[in-house]
C-alpha cells in the first residue's frame, strides 16, 4: 500500500485538518518532476547522454569523486537554511526555510514546496503543543483526584484512623504514593513490584515514614515541573537563551502550584475535608434530587458504596485519558512519517540533499519529542495496575489497551447463508399463498387481516436493522466515525456485518414461523389444533425477548445491553441526562409507530382470548382504542421530553424549537388518530392542515438542522463546506427523496375508503417507506455530527471527574 493511502487511513477522523497536507505537497512536487521534464532533451537522447556519462564515470573515477563529495555533509548546507524563531507570547516556535538555490530555473517552484513544508509543520506543530498542554493539565486534574481517592480509601477502610495521630507517631495516612506523580523512570521500574493485595498495602502504609509522604508530595509537584522541562528540551538547546526564558517563567507557574499544595504534605486526610462529591445526575433519584437543590456536589458519607461509586468514575476516567495519549503519539508519529517521506520523494525528483537538514529541524520540534507523552503513559499505565486492577499488568493492560475486534470468519458464513435461506423461506410463503389462492377467500383474507400483523412487527425491525447495517458501511467507507460517536466502549461496536447476520437470522426465524403457521393453519388437518397454531407468533416474540435480555455471553451481550439501556433511558425520559444515543434511539422510536402498535395488538390479541375465537376485535374495547392514541405519540412525547431536559441543562434555544416540532407532530397525530377511529370530513380537513403543517416543519428541521445542508453562503451551493460524499448529487437526491417520503406520511390521512386487506397492504407499505425515510436520514445526520467534531477537532468523549476541590486559591484558579 502506498504511504499517502496509509496516511489517510490511519489519521484520526476528528484530526484531518490538523494533519500534515501529504497530498497538497505531493502536488507541488509533481509540478517540479514536469518542468524538469519539460526543460530535458527527449527520452532517445537522453537515454544515449546518460549511457555515455555512465561510461565515462567507470573509468574517470568520477563515481568515487561524487561518493566522497557525498560523504561530506556540505553540499547539503548549500541547499536549505532552516531558521526558527519563538513566537511572540507564546513557547511556540516559527520555521521558516531560504531556499538557496531559488535563483536557478525552476527554483522559483521549489521555493514554493518549502514554503508550503513551513506552513504545514508550523500548524502541525502548533497542534500537537496545544494538544500535549491540554493533556498536562488534565494529568494536574488527575494527580489531586488520584490523591482524593487514595485518602477516600483510607477513611472507608479505617474509618477510626486519624491522621493527626499519625503525625504524632511520625507515620502518614496515605495509602501508597501515587504513581502518576514519579517520574517514568521510578514509575516503570516499580510496576514490576506491585504483587501486594490491596488490603495489605492499606494496613503497611499506616506504618510509612512521614518523610516519605512528603518526598511523595515533592514528587506531585515534579510532575508538572518535569513536563515543564522535558517539554521540548531539544529545541532549548537548539534556540538558545529565549526558550529560557520561557521555560523559566514555566517553572515559576509549576512552583506556584506546588506553594498552593503544600498543605497536603501536613496530613493527607485533610484532603477529604477539601473535596465534595460531583453529583452527575444519572439516575431517576439523584435527578429529582438536583431539581430541589442548587449545588450539583455532595458531602462526602465514608461509605463503602460511594468508594465503588468514585473508583468506577475515575476507572473511565484513566481509561479515557489514556486513550487520548495514545492518539496523540499516533498523530506525532504519522504526521514525522509524512514529513520523512516527502522529504526523501523531493530528493529523488530534485536531486538535491535536502532531507537530513529539514528531518533534524523536524525532530527538534515539538513535534519530534514525545518523550512527555511516553512518560504519562507510563505513569498512567502504573496509577491504573495498581489501584484499579489489583496490581495485575495483564489485566490492567487489557481495559486501557483493549484488542482491536476482528470479523470471524463464522459471522460472514452465517450471514450469507441466513441471507440465502431469508430469500428462500420468503418466496416458499408466497408460493404457499398463491397455491392456496388464500386472498381469493374470504376466510383467507380474514385470516391474513388477523395474522398479518402479527409478523409485522418482525418485517418492520427487520427492514431497519438491514438499513443501519447498510449505514454502518457506508460510515466506516467515508470515516464516519460512529463508534465514539454513539459512545460504544472501544472494541465492543458492531460492525456491518454483525448487524446484517442479526437481520438475516431474526428474518429467518420470522418467516419459518410464518411459513409453519401456514402449513399448520391451512392443512388437512387443521381444525385439531387451530388454537395451538395461533400461538406460534406470541412463541417467536418470547424467543426474541428471551435473547434480548439473556444476562449470558451469548449474541453480542455487550451490544445488546446497550440497547435496552438507552432504551431505558428513552423511557425514563427525562429522568436521565439525554445522550446522542439516546435521542438517536427516540428518532428511530417515531418511525416504528406501527411496530409499536403490533405490539399492543400482541396484548389485546393474547391477553383478551381474541386468539382462541380467532377474531380480531380489539378495537371494540374502549381500552385498546385509548391505548391506540398513546401508542401513537410515545416516540414523539419522549422525544419532546428529552428536548426540554437539554433545553434546561444547556440553556440552547435550538431544543427549545426541536421540542416544538415535535409538539406540532403530536398534535397531528392525535388529530390523524382520531380521524382513523371517527371519521368524518371535519375531522378529515383538520387531520390534513395538521399533518400539512408537520410534514412542512419537519422537512425542513431534517434537511437545514439534522443534515445543515441549505446554506446560502456555502462553497458547495444549497449545501454546505465540508462534505464527505465528492459527489454532491448525493445530497440532493435525498433531499427530494425526503420530502417524497415525508409527503407519503399523509397517505395514511388521505385513504379511507379501501378494503381492510388492501388498507393493510398500504399501512405496511408506507410505514415500510418511513423507516426507509429514518434510515437515510441516520446517514447524513450522523455525517454532520462527525463534520461538527472535526471542526471542533473533538476526538474524546467528556468524563466528568469525582471530585471537586474547594477552598483554596489554586482550586479556584483551575
Amino acid at each position: 500500500m502506498k504511504f499517502g493511502k496509509h496516511f489517510k487511513q490511519q489519521k484520526v477522523p476528528e484530526w484531518t485538518n490538523a494533519y500534515m497536507d501529504y497530498n497538497g505537497l505531493k502536488r507541488i512536487l509533481a509540478e517540479i518532476l514536469q518542468y524538469k521534464q519539460s526543460r530535458q532533451p527527449s527520452t532517445p537522447l537522453r537515454a544515449a547522454i546518460q549511457h555515455k556519462l555512465t561510461s565515462h564515470r567507470h573509468f574517470s573515477g568520477l563515481n568515487l569523486q561524487s561518493t566522497n563529495l557525498s560523504s561530506k555533509g556540505d553540499i547539503e548546507d548549500q541547499v536549505i537554511d532552516v531558521n526558527a524563531s519563538p513566537e511572540a507570547g507564546s513557547r511556540n516556535f516559527y520555521y521558516k526555510t531560504e531556499f538557496l538555490r531559488e535563483s536557478e530555473e525552476g527554483g522559483e517552484i521549489e521555493a514554493k514546496f518549502f514554503k508550503k513544508l513551513d506552513e504545514e509543520l508550523n500548524n502541525v506543530n502548533t497542534f500537537y503543543k496545544d494538544k500535549s498542554e491540554e493533556m498536562k493539565h488534565e494529568a494536574f486534574l488527575l494527580n489531586k483526584q488520584m490523591d482524593a481517592l487514595i485518602a477516600l480509601r483510607i477513611k472507608v477502610e479505617n474509618p477510626h484512623f486519624d491522621g493527626s495521630d499519625a503525625k504524632k507517631s511520625g507515620t502518614t495516612g496515605v495509602a501508597t504514593t501515587n504513581p502518576l506523580k514519579s517520574s517514568s523512570r521510578d514509575t516503570t521500574s516499580g510496576v514490576e513490584d506491585m504483587n501486594d493485595e490491596h488490603g495489605d498495602e492499606m494496613s503497611n502504609n499506616f506504618q510509612l515514614e512521614k518523610s516519605s509522604y512528603e518526598q511523595s508530595g515533592r514528587e506531585h509537584m515534579e510532575f508538572t515541573s518535569e513536563l515543564d522541562r522535558t517539554d521540548c528540551n531539544q529545541e532549548e538547546s537548539t534556540h538558545g537563551s529565549e526558550v529560557i526564558e520561557v521555560q523559566d517563567k514555566d517553572h515559576g507557574n509549576a512552583h506556584q502550584e506546588k506553594d498552593n499544595l503544600t498543605d497536603y504534605n501536613e496530613d493527607p486526610l485533610k484532603i477529604l475535608e477539601r473535596v465534595k462529591i460531583n453529583s452527575t445526575l444519572k439516575s431517576p433519584l439523584a435527578t429529582i434530587k438536583g431539581v430541589f437543590k442548587d449545588s450539583k456536589e455532595e458531602e462526602l458519607s465514608f461509605k463503602k458504596e460511594e468508594l465503588k461509586k468514585v473508583e468506577e468514575r475515575l476507572r473511565v476516567a484513566l481509561i479515557e485519558f489514556y486513550q487520548k495519549l495514545l492518539l496523540l503519539k499516533h498523530y506525532s508519529y504519522m504526521n514525522l512519517e509524512a514529513f520523512s517521506k516527502i522529504m526523501k520523494k523531493y530528493e529523488k525528483i530534485s536531486s538535491r540533499r535536502a532531507s537530513r537538514s529539514y528531518m533534524k529541524t523536524v525532530d527538534n520540534s515539538c513535534l519530534g519529542n514525545s518523550d512527555e507523552v511516553n512518560g504519562l503513559l507510563e505513569r498512567v499505565e502504573a496509577t491504573f495496575i495498581k489501584y484499579f486492577a489489583n496490581s495485575n499488568r495483564r489485566e490492567g493492560m487489557n481495559s486501557l489497551r483493549p484488542k482491536a475486534k476482528r470479523v470471524k470468519h463464522s459471522v460472514i458464513f452465517f450471514s450469507g447463508f441466513f441471507c440465502g435461506c431469508s430469500i428462500a423461506l420468503l418466496i416458499a410463503v408466497v408460493l404457499r399463498i398463491q397455491a392456496r389462492k388464500l386472498m381469493d377467500k374470504a376466510e383467507g383474507a380474514s385470516y391474513m387481516v388477523n395474522i398479518f400483523p402479527l409478523y409485522s412487527l418482525f418485517a418492520f425491525i427487520v427492514l431497519h436493522i438491514l438499513i443501519h447495517s447498510a449505514n454502518i458501511y457506508f460510515w466506516r467507507q467515508y470515516r464516519v466515525n460512529y463508534p465514539f460517536i454513539f459512545g460504544f466502549k472501544q472494541g465492543t461496536e458492531l460492525g456491518h456485518r454483525d448487524v446484517f447476520l442479526l437481520g438475516t437470522g431474526l428474518a429467518v426465524l420470522a418467516l419459518s414461523s410464518f411459513l409453519a403457521n401456514l402449513h399448520l393453519d391451512l392443512g388437512s388437518k387443521a381444525s385439531n389444533y387451530k388454537t395451538i397454531t395461533e400461538l406460534v407468533p406470541l412463541g417467536l416474540v418470547t424467543v426474541v425477548l428471551v435473547i434480548i435480555f439473556s444476562p449470558f455471553n451469548i449474541i453480542y451481550r455487550s451490544s445488546r445491553f446497550f440497547f435496552v439501556q438507552c432504551l431505558f433511558r428513552c423511557i425514563c425520559a427525562p429522568l436521565y441526562k439525554v445522550r446522542l444515543a439516546d435521542f438517536f434511539l427516540a428518532d428511530h422510536l417515531t418511525s416504528q409507530v406501527q411496530a409499536i402498535r403490533s405490539i399492543e395488538l400482541y396484548i389485546c390479541y393474547y391477553g383478551l382470548g381474541e386468539y382462541s375465537r380467532r377474531q380480531n376485535k380489539c378495537h371494540s374495547h374502549g381500552a385498546y382504542n385509548a391505548f391506540y392514541f398513546v401508542v401513537a405519540v410515545a416516540p414523539f412525547w419522549l422525544r419532546l421530553l428529552q428536548c426540554i431536559r437539554r433545553l434546561c441543562e444547556e440553556k440552547d434555544a435550538v431544543h427549545g424549537y426541536n421540542g416544538l416540532k415535535y409538539f406540532l407532530t403530536i398534535i397531528a397525530v392525535l388529530i390523524r388518530t382520531a380521524y382513523e377511529l371517527k371519521k368524518g370530513t371535519t375531522w378529515m380537513v383538520l387531520a390534513l392542515i395538521s399533518s400539512a403543517v408537520a410534514v412542512i416543519v419537519n422537512t425542513y428541521w431534517d434537511i437545514a438542522i439534522d443534515w445543515g445542508l441549505l446554506r446560502r453562503k456555502s462553497k458547495n451551493a444549497f449545501l454546505r463546506d465540508k462534505l464527505v460524499i465528492s459527489h454532491k448529487s448525493v445530497y440532493f437526491a435525498a433531499m427530494i427523496l425526503n420530502v417524497v417520503l415525508r409527503l407519503a406520511w399523509m397517505q395514511l390521512v388521505i385513504e379511507f375508503n379501501l378494503h381492510s386487506l388492501h388498507k393493510m397492504a398500504v399501512t405496511t407499505t408506507i410505514s415500510c417507506l418511513e423507516i426507509i425515510r429514518r434510515g437515510i436520514w441516520s446517514f447524513f445526520r450522523l455525517e454532520n455530527e462527525h463534520l461538527n467534531n472535526v471542526g471542533k477537532y473533538r476526538a474524546f468523549k467528556s468524563v466528568p471527574l469525582p471530585f471537586t476541590y474547594y477552598d483554596t486559591d489554586a482550586d479556584k484558579d483551575d
